[in-house]
């Protein structure tokens, strides 16, 4: 058994020599996750046993994500579950939702690609009229999505299936969530460990120029959307343009919005007038 803040000095020194940045921080948070506490109860401890933290320490160091680790991420103030099935959410991706919060509060949602279902389940706890439906290639997310849902308490609202974006869809939405994978295949392995070797390559991978996964969805939009509809999108750095050419060949107009990194995160696709 050692004293809590010396099992915190402990396992912030093996992540530094690990290369992984604000460790201390992060020991604290596997530590209390090993124990099965939160931040209040790790401080109300006395001592530890090394061997109850072991295994995560060593996940972590191998350059594991924490949220795979702890099986949980936050999301727009929400808690989600999250698996190697998924992408873990990132605040970048708190812009999409900004984004679809500032439009009409629409009636009727779709999320292509969902994931874990945070960009739906944080616009459906903020538009509670709204009702929503999530698609993700991955059965197994499909089904983790449907989880956090129920843990958010809006299984009522949302409802999840797997299938190839909006291959097998009809009708209409007010508003279109996507994250989609928007990586050049060449780029992801210089990414850093933690995305490059345990998130899944089929949400990152966006083709040669990154774009093939727009190409499929806006080609989609104009059958999808509702007459007053929009499209919110994310957006990998420099890839505006772009989408404004692949958004007019659908008559559809690209505006965006930036992240807190002033980067053109979230592309806004409606009807031209």
């Amino acid at each position: 058994m050692i004293p809590v803040r010396d099992a915190v000095a402990l396992v912030a020194a093996r992540l530094v020599a690990a290369g992984i940045e604000d460790a201390r921080r992060e020991a604290r948070i596997l530590l209390a996750a090993a124990l099965g506490v939160d931040a209040a109860g790790l401080l109300a401890l006395d001592d530890v046993d090394p061997a109850r933290f072991e295994t995560m320490v060593g996940r972590r160091e191998a350059r594991e994500p924490l949220a795979y680790i702890t099986g949980r991420r936050e999301f727009f103030g929400l808690m989600f579950e999250v698996s190697p099935a998924t992408l873990i959410p990132r605040p970048d991706s708190e812009t999409i939702v900004e984004a679809a919060l500032a439009l009409p509060a629409p009636a009727r949602v779709l999320d292509l690609g969902t994931g874990t279902g945070c960009l739906l389940l944080a616009v459906l706890h903020n538009r509670q009229g709204a009702l929503g439906m999530g698609v993700d290639l991955a059965p197994e997310a499909a089904a983790l999505a449907a989880r956090n849902a129920a843990a958010l308490g809006l299984d009522d609202r949302a409802m999840f299936l797997a299938g190839d974006w909006a291959d097998a869809l009809s009708g209409s939405f007010d508003l279109i969530l996507s994250n989609p994978p928007y990586i050049s295949g060449a780029e992801i392995p210089r990414l850093m460990p933690e995305v490059a070797r345990y998130e899944p390559g089929r949400a990152l991978d966006g083709g040669a120029d990154g774009l093939a996964a727009y190409q499929r969805i806006i080609a989609r939009l104009p059958d999808l959307l509702a007459p007053e509809g929009a499209a919110v999108l994310e957006l990998g750095a420099g890839q505006a343009a772009s989408l404004a050419t692949l958004a007019a060949s659908s008559r559809l107009t690209c505006k965006t919005r930036r992240d807190l990194a002033g980067i053109e995160r979230a592309a806004v696709l409606q009807r031209c007038k």
